[in-house]
């Protein structure tokens, strides 16, 4: 539960978008100067004593980073200017705390606000909370701990599970080069989320991470590892939130998740970064034999983010599920979809997106279904609507196919529309405002999606999206 308040266990949930935008005064142990470098490269591996083999990816990651240009062929990235982020900040708190009373004030009060500690007490079977560049509290429940799961900060996993890291870390899910923020991302990345489920445990609460920034022209790179070893099961949960300042922020944070033969991983984010903030992230999955991947992903925060999810379905009878919403305001362009690569016979994806637009925003569906030859049986359904409440807006579709197979069956669907005066003048005759008659029409419009994430989520994802219909200026 992320910045919300359950009211005597109804469905009522208020959400206060101060929660999202309070900030603190900064109180750092460090803070690097704006703009990269091989020395702050160098300084931030020295800092986590990692070994040699991680220094050489981040020092890799900078050269390609260096190498590599600003992506044209999307959202317009011009008044990002990288060299003004401050790539690297440690704050003034205890690493990896089991207690939030050993979390520093301010801080705590920051994830008190967003619901952070009552959620683990009440539906959660392990938590992780990252500010700045550092992960401030870690928790699993012991019964988890006793069945040989293993939820970390990357940072500690990296000392504890140099093996499991060195093999999984930024190989063949997320490669180094893949484009220049993955690359940036290998360059600077600090804290996150490692889990490994061993075989045939099924993990049936599930384990959540919050990204908080805090800090003015900050950037965040959480680096997330999730594992599912065979046979087993398990349910993630990521949200992210930082206040509005009038400077540019960068999110440029990364997810890999290797589901092994027979297993099974829900990963479900909501993403509410501040409208100042460059949301430039990168998930990806590697799914296996009879393996199951799940995407469940909210986007509404940021002032423009590029995010597509990707399966690569690398074995026979895998399947990939993807349902997103993306709400875009003013100032606001989200960019989102997903990819999915079928690479073995008998494999299965399914797509639904769903993009909101209001008072100017651009909210655009970009999507890859590939069938490489030989993938046999495969088939692909793709959905995408875009749903627009004024005449500013826009919403778009960006589909591509490529089916490089005979015996397959793909089908997509797309659809762009506006609010219909005749709808609207329905609800409204039967007594509803215009305002919520709009919340009436988006919430139909957007149930597919909601009805996939756990109740508060749900509602909280419903609230949000009107508390941005409500404080929009037509």
């Amino acid at each position: 539960m992320t910045g919300l308040q359950v009211i005597q266990g109804e469905q009522n949930i208020e959400i206060n978008r101060e929660n999202y935008d309070h900030y603190n005064d900064e109180n750092l142990n460090f803070k690097a100067q704006p703009g990269i470098s091989e020395e702050l490269v160098r300084q931030i591996s020295k800092d986590k004593n990692e070994p040699e083999w991680m220094l050489n990816k981040r020092l890799t990651g900078l050269r390609v980073f260096n190498e590599k240009p600003i992506p044209e062929w999307g959202p317009d990235l011009s008044e990002l200017d990288l060299n003004s982020i401050i790539y690297f900040m440690k704050p003034n708190a205890k690493k990896n705390s089991k207690s939030w009373s050993d979390v520093p004030e301010d801080i705590r009060k920051t994830y008190e606000r967003l619901g952070i500690p009552k959620a683990e007490q009440n539906a959660l079977g392990g938590v992780g909370a990252q500010y700045e560049s550092e992960i401030v509290y870690h928790n699993l429940k012991k019964d988890l701990e006793d069945k040989g799961v293993v939820f970390l900060d990357m940072d500690e996993a990296l000392q504890k599970h140099p093996e499991l890291v060195k093999k999984y870390f930024m190989t063949t899910c997320v490669p180094i080069n893949l484009h220049k923020f993955s690359a940036l991302h290998a360059a600077v990345w600090s804290g996150g989320t490692f889990i490994y489920i061993p075989k045939n445990v099924k993990v049936d609460i599930p384990l959540q991470a919050y990204f908080r920034m805090n800090a003015k022209k900050g950037g965040q790179f959480e680096h997330t590892l999730i594992i599912v070893d065979e046979g087993a099961e398990v349910h993630y949960i990521e949200g992210c939130s930082a206040p509005q300042y009038t400077e540019n922020s960068l999110h440029a944070g990364c997810v890999e998740v290797h589901v092994l033969k027979n297993a099974r991983a829900r990963y479900s984010s909501i993403e509410n970064w501040s409208k100042n903030t460059y949301n430039l992230n990168t998930k990806r999955s590697m799914v296996h034999e009879n393996a199951i991947m799940e995407w469940v992903n909210g986007n509404l925060g940021s002032h423009i983010t590029m995010l597509y999810p990707c399966s690569m379905l690398i074995g026979k009878n895998a399947k990939s599920d993807y349902i997103g919403i993306a709400y875009a305001g003013k100032d606001q362009f989200q960019d989102t979809g997903c990819k999915v690569y079928h690479l073995a016979p008998n494999t299965s994806s399914s797509i639904i997106s769903k993009g909101i637009s209001k008072n100017g925003g651009i909210s655009s569906y970009r999507g890859l279904i590939s069938i490489k030859k030989g993938c046999i049986n495969s088939k692909s359904s793709v959905r995408c609507d875009g749903l627009m409440l004024d005449n500013a807006s826009k919403a778009l579709t960006c589909p591509t196919m490529e089916v490089n197979e005979n015996d397959v069956k793909v089908a997509h669907e797309a659809a762009v529309g506006k609010v219909g005066e005749d709808q609207l003048f329905y609800l409204m005759s039967r007594g509803l405002s215009e305002e919520e008659a709009t919340n009436m029409i988006v919430s139909g419009f957007i149930e597919p999606i909601v009805k996939e994430l756990p109740l508060e989520y749900a509602v909280e994802l419903n609230r949000l999206i009107q508390l941005e219909i409500e404080n929009s200026v037509s």
